[in-house]
């Protein structure tokens, strides 16, 4: 085989695999919308058939809190995208910041989310409580979503931020540059499906009307 043979089927063996990378991710993206799309339509369907009650209940939520977080993981999206074009610009160091800027933003979320969790916990406001079982059904039903919900929200938070860990390891070591940075790419679609999942989130916990 001739050197511009070798040279084109490499190119193609590429294409093929960054091609093949990306509809991994895209399959495995469905799958995750299939998962929290019957966690949404399963909300709905109670706050349809108990709307006081969600409302009375969403009146506790801290909303100061619950905006702070949406602007947080907005801006990480902003971060984890320009660390994604720095890449591509072969510009290791500043994807590098970005990515741990990406990170850090992160791991404040989750912060942000503990202290939440904990006031409410404190006030005796979890499942199976002493005064969650005084509560009406619907409120009962609603907190129960809550915990679940953003359990499950801030579990993917955390596999996100350990991913990203990973990336950042592999851009500082090379294996990550302007010719190979699919597996970067691939974080950066998780990472944005999880910032989406928690913007539609926030309207249903923390704005019910």
């Amino acid at each position: 085989m001739t050197e511009k043979g070798t040279i084109e089927s490499s190119a193609e063996e590429k294409h093929t695999g960054y091609t093949g990378a990306k509809f991994g991710m895209w399959f495995f993206l469905m799958t995750e919308l299939i998962f929290f799309g019957g966690m949404f339509l399963l909300y709905s369907v109670y706050r349809s058939k108990y709307a006081a009650d969600f409302h009375t209940a969403a009146l506790d939520e801290n909303i100061v809190i619950g905006s702070l977080n949406t602007v947080i993981l907005i801006t990480s999206s902003f971060t984890m995208a320009l660390s994604i074009s720095a890449i591509r610009k072969g510009n290791n160091l500043l994807s590098s910041w970005l990515q741990a800027g990406t990170m850090t933003m992160g791991c404040i979320f989750l912060v942000n989310k503990y202290f939440e969790w904990s006031d409410k916990i404190g006030r005796g406001i979890y499942p199976d409580s002493p005064l969650m079982m005084q509560k009406k059904k619907g409120e009962i039903l609603f907190y129960g979503l809550y915990y679940v919900m953003t359990g499950i929200h801030a579990f993917h938070v955390i596999v996100g931020i350990a991913v990203i860990g990973t990336m950042l390891f592999l851009t500082r070591s090379g294996a990550i540059d302007s010719r190979s940075f699919v597996k970067l790419e691939n974080t950066g679609l998780y990472w944005h499906f999880v910032d989406i999942v928690w913007i539609y989130l926030f309207p249903l916990f923390y704005l019910v009307t």
